[in-house]
């Protein structure tokens, strides 16, 4: 008898491991699973909603079922329409939900009008709704998130400002040089950016956002308000059935939960004490689950060396539009530890930035924006943990990446 196993979750994990595997996918939202890095560009009208869509699935997935309870005794999962669906095999894709800042003028999940997260589809269909050139919009948080929101925004004609609590824009990726570009870059795109401020609060006029204050006192007026200040793990779900959560959904290298009948992969999964919350990390977790659930239901003896995930190193990248775009990538260890070896090339005319951290002969990080001809050898020499070759250093930023 085959092996039923059944999917929650339909964003870049669960679509993935659906075109591998014939599964019953549980999709909450009523979109066909779609590629959420590109919402950015749906939002600014580079792209049609249809053109995010991701490769059909090997079977059917079952749209606008929202997944509300598991019972691991009965093996089934009860949706929110009352339908029970049986399984041999589970795996949690639940993904995660967009962090809301305590603010006052938020209660609970209902938003004023006006205000919107940054995370589905439907988020990005009801901003393209609402913004008209001369709108005036306020994203709060200077995430990847937000930069990208921002810069929709702009593309669709909104007048934008962009608030940060922290010192930089992008601080987790970017060093001070290459966040000091953006901003530059941000700012000729007509963003008023302002750093090292702290949302309060949201004033309304019947039912409304009016304007966005600062801790400061000054107030921003605002028709739109895009809340981009992060992500956490959707793990209720998991929680709810008795599993081992932390941050994320706890999970072994061969991506089983405290429950060995049931898997989580993405973002809600967490894998030797991280979560990492990336397209690259997700794929590559529902790639090897899927190796795993195919040898275990192939004929004839088991593989001498099951596949294992023992962890991604994933990559940042970005591409701002504009009458200049620009492009942006980082990975590692962007701040050196004392006794590393750093080098950087900046180009003032072309703005363009680059910059490596080596420790000893391994390269453990970088920061490339505005020319990343040397993206693809640097990348792939930190994904694979290579040590170096006896080349001066400064050969690594090279167009070729010192190859």
């Amino acid at each position: 008898m085959s092996t039923r196993i059944v999917v929650v979750g339909g964003g870049t994990a669960g679509a993935r491991l659906a075109q591998r595997l014939p599964v019953t996918l549980l999709g909450e939202e009523p979109h066909t699973p779609y590629n959420r890095l590109l919402l950015a560009d749906v939002l600014a009208g580079r792209y049609g909603p249809e053109v995010i869509t991701l490769p059909e699935a090997r079977e059917p997935a079952r749209l606008g079922a929202r997944a509300v309870r598991i019972d691991r005794a009965a093996r089934t999962v009860e949706c929110a329409d009352g339908a029970l669906v049986p399984y041999d095999r589970l795996v949690l894709a639940t993904g995660s939900a967009p962090v809301l800042p305590p603010l006052r003028g938020l209660r609970g999940a209902a938003l004023p009008s006006g205000v919107h997260a940054f995370r589905t589809l439907d988020d990005c269909l009801a901003l393209r709704e609402l913004v008209r050139p001369g709108v005036r919009a306020v994203v709060v948080g200077g995430g990847l998130l937000g930069v990208s929101a921002a810069r929709a925004l702009t593309a669709l004609g909104a007048e934008v400002m962009l608030t940060q609590q922290g010192e930089r824009l992008m601080e987790r990726q970017l060093d001070e040089e290459s966040s000091a570009l953006l901003r530059a870059h941000m700012e000729e795109l007509g963003v008023e950016v302002h750093t090292e401020c702290r949302v309060s609060g949201l004033r309304q006029r019947d039912g409304a956002v009016t304007a966005v204050e600062l801790a400061d006192g000054f107030v921003l007026d605002a028709q739109v308000v895009v809340l981009a200040c992060g992500v956490r793990p959707r793990v209720a779900l998991a929680r709810e059935a008795g599993l081992d959560v932390r941050t994320g959904v706890v999970v072994d290298d061969e991506l089983r939960t405290s429950d060995p009948a049931v898997h989580a992969i993405g973002d809600c999964a967490e894998h030797d004490g991280r979560v990492y919350g990336l397209a690259g990390p997700a794929l590559d977790q529902a790639d090897v689950l899927a190796e795993l659930l195919l040898a275990e239901r192939a004929d004839g003896p088991a593989p001498v060396v099951r596949p294992r995930y023992t962890g991604t190193r994933a990559l940042t990248r970005l591409t701002l539009g504009g009458p200049e775009s620009l492009d942006l990538a980082a990975f590692g260890e962007t701040t050196p530890a004392p006794g590393d070896d750093v080098v950087r090339l900046t180009d003032a005319t072309r703005r363009a930035y680059r910059k490596v951290v080596v420790r000893g002969d391994r390269l453990v990080g970088g920061v490339l924006l505005g020319d990343l001809a040397a993206v693809g050898t640097l990348a792939r020499a930190w994904e694979g943990d290579e040590a170096l070759s006896d080349a001066p250093l400064l050969h690594l930023l090279t167009h070729d990446g010192g190859s």
